[in-house]
């Protein structure tokens, strides 16, 4: 399906369908609509009217706001895909509206069929975007821009949905190599024998009852003249069975998104490198497989971390904290960064705290939170600030090691594993770092705004909007 931006008057384009998004002002107001109240369309967000004998395409919007076009446009794009029509025409309402509506197309329109024996075919092949401006050029970058964003989302939403089966460690490596490839980045991998040498005792832990062999994975982004060198750490659960403390059966159906964070990491360096930011990137990934075996960790286990804390095991399901500490550790040691951000799927508690939608932030620069809360809110994604709490920490305190790898207390889960990564962050990066727990935000079983069934590829439109703005 093409995309594109068009130069003219939209009167001058021939196509199939007109679209256009109207308020419920708007429908009162003039009279060409009358048909559309007829027929019951009360311009409510997110509805859709369709008069075919004339070929027009009504969405409803509370408002003219890029939330509002984004939801719309991925109502709209999922009723033209169901029906015969091969083209497309709409208006760009303003600037400030364009990625919303190219996100709104791409990311509603998206579907993952790599395993359907018979994937449904879609006849609608072009979508024309019509502006006559003076800052056509201007648009025309914003756009282009929103293009290469909204495709690295959708190719972070394809990792997260590839099946356990095919995706893991190894598989995720070869994957990194082929990006690398592709967008011209530096990739260093880290195979066991390695990461021995580099005592990461904790991520070896986690992954040594499965047959696929962990890994570290390391790719670099280096523009000319950087303003700023930025790390990036995900935890890559390829699958997560929750190791000997076994998740129940339901709770095992989607834990291949247990990567998610490692996804969303892949798709933030790609969509860097595309835009050609002016920014290091770095991405550092653990690659781990949590299964069951004879030889796996276990409850009352003792880690020695790669920083030297040791860390009493009192949950195997407790595991991404614990490949993180160890990938923190050598983030921090490998590249002195400006800025370091971790992305995980870390806790059912934060989806508790801030619910489905909201990624949960956490840190101590409350300049950093603000920064990133603004980059979210114009990116169109949510996110919710989580304070450390140093009451809270007294529940991580473990009576023979250093520090425990699960909360005593059922109580503000999410915070006291955020404080557990505090605890490997160097002091000269404290104010630095942010903890991003994408658990809710990161996978979704029912669609929602411009989220389709399964990966969201939540934080790479926050990040990126993040990048472009240093």
């Amino acid at each position: 399906m093409k995309i594109q931006l068009v130069n003219k008057n939209i009167e001058d384009i021939k196509t199939d369908v007109l679209v256009e998004f109207l308020t419920s002002d708007e429908l009162s107001e003039h009279e060409k609509f009358k048909t559309l109240s007829q027929a019951g369309f009360k311009a409510e967000q997110d509805s859709i009217c369709f008069l075919h004998e004339s070929g027009f395409l009504a969405c409803g919007v509370e408002s003219k706001k890029s939330d509002n076009i984004r939801s719309a446009a991925a109502s709209m794009i999922k009723a033209l895909k169901e029906s015969n029509y091969e083209s497309v025409k709409l208006g760009v309402i303003s600037k400030r509206t364009v990625s919303a509506l190219v996100e709104g197309i791409i990311l509603g329109g998206y579907e993952f069929n790599d395993y359907k024996s018979k994937p449904k075919k879609i006849k609608l092949t072009e979508i024309s975007l019509a502006i006559n401006a003076l800052n056509f050029e201007e648009i025309e970058s914003l756009f282009n821009e929103s293009i290469i964003i909204a495709n690295a989302t959708c190719y972070t939403r394809d990792i997260v949905n590839t099946a356990p089966q095919e995706l893991n460690p190894e598989t995720f490596a070869l994957l990194a190599k082929k990006l690398a490839n592709t967008n011209e980045l530096e990739c260093n991998i880290l195979d066991e024998d390695e990461l021995k040498e580099e005592n990461m005792n904790a991520m070896l832990a986690v992954g040594r009852a499965s047959i696929h062999k962990s890994k570290l994975i390391h790719l670099t982004y280096k523009p000319a003249n950087p303003k700023k060198i930025i790390s990036l750490v995900g935890k890559g659960l390829t699958y997560d069975s929750g190791g000997l403390s076994l998740k129940a059966a339901a709770s095992m159906v989607t834990m291949k998104m247990d990567k998610a964070g490692a996804c969303a990491v892949l798709g933030m360096i790609k969509a860097a490198s595309e835009l050609k930011l002016d920014v290091e990137i770095h991405a550092f990934i653990g690659a781990v497989e949590n299964m069951i075996g004879g030889n796996a960790y276990k409850p009352d286990d003792v880690l020695v971390s790669r920083s030297g804390t040791t860390i009493e095991v009192r949950n195997t399901d407790a595991e991404g904290r614990l490949v993180l500490a160890d990938v923190l550790s050598y983030a921090q040691d490998t590249v002195k960064a400006d800025t370091m951000f971790d992305f995980a799927t870390l806790t059912g508690a934060c989806v508790v705290a801030l619910g489905p939608f909201t990624t949960g932030v956490m840190g101590h620069s409350h300049k950093l939170k603000h920064d990133i809360s603004k980059s979210a809110s114009e990116s169109g994604e949510l996110t919710g600030s989580l304070p450390f709490n140093k009451h809270l920490k007294t529940f991580l305190k473990s009576e023979i090691a250093d520090i425990s790898n699960t909360s005593s207390k059922p109580y503000g889960g999410a915070i006291t594993a955020g404080m557990f990564l505090d605890e490997f962050i160097h002091k000269d990066m404290k104010n630095k770092w942010l903890h991003f727990d994408i658990a809710g935000s990161a996978y979704t079983e029912t669609p929602w705004d411009c989220n389709v069934y399964g990966g969201t590829g939540a934080g790479v439109r926050m990040i990126c909007e993040y990048l472009k703005n240093i």
